[in-house]
């Protein structure tokens, strides 16, 4: 039959009562053309109605009762049969069917219309014509609406998994040869091209978001695999070319390196060194996401030797042809396949894609041979070439385009051929499990099916060769962040899908023999000997391949890892010889580095392939110290280093077990040689980095705290070492840690003491108290730290720290010394009429006190300095009113007899204090008073009061207040308000 139809009946749930719904298909030759179902369901995939019906139509074949189209039974009938058949046909559903009936009768009755110049009438249960095209049903709208719903939602609510899921669709539509996949494709990118975020980007000149990004990418390489199906009708190449360039040709289509700059000329760019290269940016064209489609439309399969390859496991050159050179066989008589790496792989991508799996691996196989035999000749040219390389110390770059990070993915295409056709593929396993834990694929060997006696190689095995071979390839870090950092990210992925695999012996054997070839390999490979300044890292990669070879074969593995520490691009200049490709001149201007947008994690992976060796080799000196040299030479950032010595500290020091020496000793020297990168620098976590050294330091031993105590100056500033260094060695938690005896503790502080006193002399300011601190215990060196303080007392030191040190001295029992200091400090000081909350003041109420309680002397020759360095009238009679409560010299002082009297105000010195009091009181009233306004009258008030009390301590005190009072009503009569308060208050 053409077309089925049915209802469907969904059983109640505990929500919802039991529905039925009518539901149409029709079908031509095994493929249903449309649907209809009364649930309305919208969505690109068929509704579960439709679904059930179809396995109903299928599974039960008899079941379902087969019939006649409709127009060969309605010509069985007569005239009467007919006019009832339609009479019946119309109640039964004259709702619905009934204006439609009335309107074609209309029609037939009318001679001259358009229903009665065509002969015969449609009928839909009958097929179509065998000219029709046949495809699968595919609810174009519904694709339109759900792109655009999910590109709305900008990458959110999982909108992206759900485009991936659509993506996914698209790839298997094309596996199963149906050809809607390039239709729904067109509808995707007709929605990926209307989405309103392209023109705003393109505006602010600011890139597409990441996961945008990825979509894009998808969408190309999706575009590539489409036009590359072998079996495409030319028409329908050509239909997709003009779609193709359409798009490219619109303003928003994004470029293939992920950003909008590029059509700007680039500044930087223009000014490189040679200036035979200085249009390169404007010259180079403009590359879309679509380019690589556009230029796959040129690409066909009609090549008769590329046809032999798909087409046979067994095709091989005839023995007698195997001694010349030969483009199309290598030596064993394997074809080879001589196209651009990144093309010929989107061809195997291509054929996976559209159901030929076979015929995919054949070429696969192919281009690895291919790969295989430029490795051979890359190798034996370099080893012409090696002496003049070495002494260059710099090569240029045999590949301009990587292979990884490539918009074709080309080593991720092959990989997965090949592990593909090696999958044990479990009991009803799903491909992605909802839980997102899907399972690890579980891999077997396979041999490879060739022409040659049995080669022992499996796909399994080329599989990891063909992945080692494309990261270890030696490429030039492309330009723009979009697409360094996509290196990064295929590098990782590539990397994720090696560690699936299970390192059996074969794939050992392949590991190592490719690994000794990456390190031999020269200009080709990014493990070489010498390499291109430019050169993608590869760290990431040697850290896996470390962490593979260990186990096996240890030699290699360090061999491996030492020589991938390196990263030139961050050593100061350029070698000479250095010029490659005019894109990566590095330009004069902006510094002597190319852009490189990653260069953050590509320090952190270069600083975590460190690590991991450093872990490794606990315990092995030998090692441990080539791993530290390899740091030293190559890890540029204090704070990677910084981070290894943390983690060299942490695995040295396990909880449960005694520390591992060797490796303690390394993070010391990271730890040191930290302090000396940091030492002359700004860096905020320097007081944490310190603070590690000495624990550090402690955990190795008593003679790595005297080491950094003798040689402090190279590694910390003055008061590091008095305030954290010395102050950690010396403390009771330290002497505990490390359970010293007598001589050790002395020879500790010793060397404590001699750092406080150098310190003391080269920065007096912050480190005098610290060194009398330290020096405490030693009767010399405390004698000498004080004789340090009190030459730099006049010139170098300020008022507050001479305060500290005084109160210091006082406490620790020396208030004469405490006097001289305070006395120092005095001389540094002024505070200003209106300075009455200075944080001075304490200080000053302080020393007073202190010469007070020393006696008539000392206070007699604190009062000068007082009255020179103090104009603050509050405060002056603040002193005062304290030096008149008691009687002096009550500190006792042995040998000095005390009256017990008290002072008089008459008399010296607090006479000359008692002047400077009051004519500090006139002088701040007048200052006052210059700009007082109405709201401060009643404190101004109160403050003459205060002044007064002052006044009156004088002999002739009321009559001076008495003329102050009058002067001022004279002077400032124009503020009448303010002089009707004074006379109220004072008279």
């Amino acid at each position: 039959g053409f077309h089925l139809s049915g209802t469907v009946t969904e059983p109640a749930t505990a929500t919802e009562p039991e529905m039925t719904y009518k539901v149409a298909i029709s079908f031509d030759r095994c493929k249903i053309t449309s649907v209809t179902c009364g649930c309305g369901n919208k969505d690109i995939f068929y509704c579960a109605h439709v679904v059930a019906l179809s396995l109903y139509r299928i599974r039960k074949p008899d079941q379902v009762k087969l019939r006649l189209p409709i127009s060969e039974t309605l010509f069985q009938m007569n005239r009467d049969q007919l006019q009832k058949f339609v009479q019946y046909l119309i109640t039964a559903h004259h709702t619905e069917v009934l204006p439609t009936a009335q309107k074609l009768a209309d029609e037939i009755l009318s001679s001259n219309s358009e229903i009665n110049q065509v002969h015969g009438a449609p009928d839909p249960t009958a097929g179509a014509s065998i000219d029709d095209e046949n495809c699968w049903h595919l609810d174009e709208e519904q694709v339109r609406e759900q792109v655009k719903l999910f590109l709305s939602q900008g990458g959110y609510y999982g909108s992206g998994k759900q485009l991936n899921s659509m993506f996914a669709k698209v790839r298997e539509m094309l596996r199963m040869r149906d050809s809607n996949g390039a239709r729904m494709l067109t509808l995707i990118t007709e929605q990926f091209m209307a989405d309103p975020r392209l023109s705003l980007w393109r505006q602010q000149g600011t890139g597409i978001t990441e996961k945008c990004r990825q979509l894009w990418d998808e969408l190309g390489a999706l575009w590539v695999c489409v036009v590359l199906n072998p079996h495409c009708k030319l028409e329908e190449k050509s239909c997709w070319l003009r779609q193709l360039r359409k798009w490219g040709e619109m303003d928003v289509c994004p470029l293939e390196d992920g950003n909008y700059g590029n059509e700007l000329p680039n500044i930087t760019n223009a000014l490189t060194q040679s200036s035979g290269h200085s249009q390169d940016s404007l010259a180079r064209p403009r590359r879309t996401v679509f380019t690589r489609a556009i230029e796959g439309c040129d690409l066909h399969w009609q090549d008769s030797h590329l046809q032999r390859i798909i087409s046979s496991d067994f095709y091989m050159s005839p023995s007698y042809q195997r001694e010349g050179e030969s483009l199309l066989f290598n030596s064993q008589g394997q074809p080879l396949w001589l196209e651009h790496v990144p093309t010929a792989c989107a061809r195997v991508d291509a054929l996976r894609s559209h159901g030929y799996p076979r015929e995919a691996l054949r070429l696969t196989v192919a281009i690895i041979n291919t790969l295989r035999l430029q490795q051979q000749r890359q190798l034996e040219i370099y080893k012409h070439q090696k002496k003049e390389l070495l002494q260059r110390g710099a090569t240029t770059i045999t590949n301009l385009e990587g292979w990884v990070g490539h918009p074709l993915n080309p080593i991720g295409c092959l990989f997965l051929t090949l592990t593909e056709a090696c999958r044990l593929e479990e009991e009803n396993c799903l491909e992605i499990s909802d839980a997102g834990d899907s399972k690890p694929p579980v891999y077997q060997h396979v041999p490879v099916v060739t022409g040659s006696q049995d080669s022992g190689e499996s796909y399994l095995s080329l599989a990891l060769e063909v992945a080692l071979m494309g990261m270890g390839q030696q490429r030039v870090m492309p330009e723009g962040l979009y697409a360094q950092d996509k290196v990064c990210r295929n590098e990782e992925q590539i990397i994720a899908r090696l560690q699936d695999l299970e390192l059996d012996p074969v794939l050992v054997q392949t590991l190592r023999k490719q690994c000794i070839l990456l390190l031999e390999g020269g200009p080709f490979s990014g493990l070489g000997e010498v390499i291109h300044r430019e050169s993608v890292p590869m760290h990431t990669f040697a850290k896996y391949l470390f962490s593979a070879l260990l186990p096996h074969d240890a030699d290699l593995a360090y061999k491996l890892a030492l020589r991938a520490m390196r990263l030139p691009v961050l050593e100061t200049t350029a070698p000479s010889g250095d010029v490659t490709h005019p894109h990566h001149l590095v330009s004069v201007v902006p510094s002597r580095y190319p852009r490189w947008f990653t260069l953050g994690h590509l320090e952190s992976q270069q600083c975590e392939l460190a690590s991991t060796m450093l872990t490794a080799a606990k315990g092995d000196m030998l090692r441990l110290r080539t791993v530290l040299e390899a740091i030293q030479k190559n890890i540029h950032s204090s704070s990677l280093i910084f981070k290894l010595a943390q983690d060299a500290f942490k695995i040295a020091t396990p909880a449960d077990s005694n520390s591992d020496t060797t490796l303690l000793n390394v993070a010391l020297e990271l730890g040191l040689q930290v302090m000396r990168m940091t030492l002359s620098t700004l860096n905020w976590r320097r007081r944490e980095m310190v603070r590690w050294l000495v624990t550090c330091a402690t955990e190795v031993g008593v003679r790595a705290l005297v080491s950094i105590l003798q040689s402090w100056y190279s590694l910390f500033t003055p008061t590091e070492a008095t305030s954290i260094v010395a102050a950690t060695v010396m403390s009771h938690n330290t002497i505990l840690r490390l359970s010293l005896d007598y001589p050790q503790r002395e020879e500790l502080a010793s060397c404590a003491r001699t750092l406080a006193l150098q310190c003391a002399m080269k920065d007096p300011q912050n480190c005098a108290l610290s060194a009398l601190t330290l020096c405490e215990k030693d009767h010399i060196a405390f004698e000498t730290a004080y004789q340090i303080v009190i030459d730099a007392a006049s010139t170098g030191m300020t008022y507050t720290q001479l305060f500290t040190i005084a109160r210091y001295m006082e406490h620790r029992g020396y208030p004469l010394r405490a006097f001289k200091l305070a006395s120092l400090a005095m001389t540094h000081l002024n505070l200003a009429y209106n300075q009455d909350t200075h944080p001075a003041i304490n200080d000053v109420l302080w020393a007073c006190a202190l010469s007070h309680s020393l006696g008539k002397n000392e206070l007699a020759a604190i009062i000068p300095l007082v009255v020179k360095s103090v104009h603050c009238a509050t405060v002056l009679s603040d002193i005062l009113r304290r030096c008149t409560m008691t009687a002096p010299g009550l500190a006792g002082i042995p040998g000095r007899r005390n009256s017990g009297k008290l002072m008089s105000t008459d008399k010296a010195p607090l006479r000359q204090l008692l002047d400077a009091t009051i004519s500090a009181y006139i002088n701040t009233t007048h200052s006052r008073l210059t700009h007082i306004s109405p709201r401060h009258y009643g404190e101004f008030i109160e403050f003459l009061s205060k002044a007064r009390e002052t006044f009156l301590l004088a002999q002739d005190g009321h009559i001076q207040f008495a003329q102050f009072i009058d002067n001022l009503k004279q002077i400032y009569k124009g503020k009448k308000k303010l002089m009707l308060l004074v006379r109220e208050r004072f008279g």
